[in-house]
């Protein structure tokens, strides 16, 4: 089973461990070899364990974590989203700053739960739209149209010392992404 629950500090090595598995799983094609090469676990450990520690202005940290079964004999955190108000004005008042699942995870609505889980932490805090920005070419840009979703904004930015291209996805109306991952029901 797979839980979505809110993160703890002791999840910042968890979280740390899926935010570099993810990158180097997804962005070979896109990204220097030698910046995957150098992402550093343990710093985004303290990242990350700070980033709990000391919310700001409505941020929140939600992971999905594997029990024993699906997770080879202990917990273990195979994805997470973090969020909270906009970064910058004028396309959405809610942003989901990063939503990472592991490979071997995916195709398993753990992305889906976790942006449910941030969907609704961002309108219980007032957020009435959100959105968030995925590198071009990101294989998982179909998820977030397949949920509603529309590119609004194309920018380059650079990652790693390469200029890329980020595309901002935005929900006009929060409810329609709450909508769009709402639990599937049964019969």
């Amino acid at each position: 089973m797979i839980a979505i629950r809110r993160a703890r500090p002791t999840d910042a090595l968890g979280i740390a461990e899926v935010h570099v598995e993810a990158w180097q799983d997804t962005y070979p094609s896109l990204l220097p070899p030698e910046y995957l090469a150098s992402l550093n676990t343990a710093r985004l450990a303290r990242q990350y364990a700070h980033g709990i520690q000391n919310r700001l202005d409505g941020h929140a940290i939600f992971v999905a974590e594997a029990d024993a079964v699906e997770a080879d004999g202990g917990t273990r955190i195979v994805g997470f989203a973090s969020g909270g108000r906009a970064r910058r004005g004028g396309f959405a008042d809610g942003e989901v700053h990063t939503l990472y699942v592991l490979s071997d995870f995916q195709d398993r609505r753990v992305g889906r739960r976790l942006l449910r889980a941030m969907a609704t932490h961002l309108s219980a805090i007032g957020c009435h739209s959100v959105m968030l920005w995925v590198l071009a070419g990101n294989p998982s840009l179909w998820f977030y149209r397949h949920l509603g979703g529309r590119p609004v904004l194309r920018e380059p930015i650079r990652v790693g010392g390469t200029i890329v291209e980020q595309v901002g996805i935005r929900w006009e109306v929060i409810d329609s992404l709450l909508a769009a991952t709402a639990p599937a029901r049964e019969g």
